[in-house]
């Protein structure tokens, strides 16, 4: 099999490109649908963050699917034209995809290095596609090799002790324009993942003013009550607006802006003296760009943060230099666990005919013994003991070729050490199971 990956991140594509291809979970199980539906055989899985649209696939080596064939669906499922964001794409095969999909869940491929929240999505874009049977063996091998890897990063690295998350690039921002943060009113729109972290940080640097507001009143209300913050319905946004020193866009829809530039002229011209500072890190985004140029108000994309997490965010070489080099071993694992996966099965068929070998061995001995009933029980077991040895020192040279040679030289050993076998158990008497 293959393995590929495309998308676009925040260093190929911008935010309103991004924002074109973004897939929520009914969207993404859609064209996971589509893409099963050309390659049956196919595995997949589709990741989507603010910052990334990545597809992950298998498929087999005499499949004439391309990556441009793969493109092509997501932006058919997402109605926009494939040259449209042709340009900012990225194809990647082999290692490389498996290098890449281990840097991207142990944050060093992030807008902020270190960040805490790629690995929870990158696991609930996995489950996604697992849960409704897109994924398969390889990619399910992939995706857990991810996992661990990631893992083994953040324990044995001091990154994430010193990461800052966008959410906390956000707050540091508010500091930036704002003297005293802790004294300003914030409204977050949404009460997701994000949300959530943002409210943590905003409570961290003395906020007590804080409200939610959100389009489900169950989520919003259960997001209010974990923080002891405010709560407020979607009817009462526009008021929430107008009292706030600082407002968080982190719900995005695929209908558009949730506010354009006419629509919330008007909110500001009703709403008290001051600053407005707008952190828009939903992607799709809540606010249009152009609001920006309205007076008092300061609006902040997700990219935008990306410059004020340059600054803040300083990690040692030699600490990036050692994850870097976990996730090369991790992934050159990987791959030789890839490369022998089909010698599994040749494996399997040795040990079934090693074992008919026994059987045989073992009738023709008893044939002509007066003592079967006595000792054949306890002669079977220590003779099948054997075998069983035998065979693991057979896998075991089966793998150390793997390792030093390659597969393909592991796999001819394989396929002939069974065609021996199975000329053995023929000549043993068993020629009808040996067919």
């Amino acid at each position: 099999m293959r393995i590929i990956a495309l998308g676009i991140n925040h260093k190929t594509a911008p935010v309103e490109l991004r924002e074109r291809l973004a897939f929520d979970e009914v969207a993404a199980l859609s064209a996971l649908g589509a893409l099963k539906q050309q390659n049956p055989s196919g595995e997949f899985a589709l990741l989507c963050t603010c910052n990334r649209v990545e597809l992950y696939a298998a498929i087999k080596k005499d499949c004439d699917l391309a990556a441009d064939d793969l493109l092509s669906t997501l932006a058919e499922c997402k109605g926009i034209d494939a040259s449209a964001i042709q340009p900012a794409v990225y194809v990647l095969e082999g290692v490389k995809t498996v290098r890449h999909l281990l840097t991207v869940a142990s944050s060093l491929d992030s807008m902020v290095i270190g960040e805490p929240q790629i690995i929870s999505q990158v696991k609930d874009s996995y489950r996604l596609a697992c849960r409704n049977g897109f994924t398969g063996k390889v990619l399910n091998h992939l995706f857990h090799t991810a996992f661990s890897t990631a893992k083994k990063v953040y324990s044995d690295t001091s990154i994430t002790s010193r990461r800052v998350s966008v959410a906390g690039v956000a707050v540091e921002l508010a500091g930036q324009l704002f003297d005293k943060v802790a004294s300003n009113k914030v409204t977050v729109i949404g009460a997701g993942e994000m949300s959530e972290l943002l409210v943590e940080h905003f409570k961290q640097a003395g906020c007590k003013d804080i409200s939610v507001v959100n389009r489900s009143p169950k989520r919003g209300r259960k997001l209010a009550r974990k923080y002891s913050i405010e709560h407020h319905g979607w009817d009462q946004l526009g008021e929430q607006i107008r009292n706030a020193s600082i407002l968080v866009g982190a719900a995005g829809s695929d209908e558009g802006f949730l506010f354009d530039r006419d629509s919330f002229a008007d909110l500001l011209s009703k709403r008290r003296k001051g600053s407005l500072l707008l952190i828009d890190i939903a992607v799709p985004r809540c606010f249009d760009p152009a609001i920006n140029d309205l007076e008092n108000a300061y609006l902040y994309s997700i990219d935008d943060l990306a410059g004020v997490a340059q600054k803040n965010v300083k990690f040692r070489e030699e600490e990036v230099e050692k994850a870097v080099e976990m996730i090369c071993e991790q992934a050159d694992d990987f791959m030789e666990w890839f490369d022998i996966r089909d010698v599994g099965p040749v494996i399997g068929k040795l040990k079934h005919r090693f074992e008919q070998i026994q059987r045989a061995e073992m009738e023709k001995f008893f044939t002509n013994c007066s003592q079967e009933h006595v000792c054949r029980q306890s002669m079977e077991t220590t003779v099948s003991r054997v075998v069983n040895k035998l065979t693991h020192c057979v896998i075991k040279n089966i793998d150390q070729v793997a390792r030093e040679q390659g597969a393909a030289d592991a796999a001819r050993l394989a396929h002939r050490m069974l065609a021996e076998a199975e000329e053995i158990a023929a000549k043993a008497g068993d020629k009808e199971d040996a067919t």
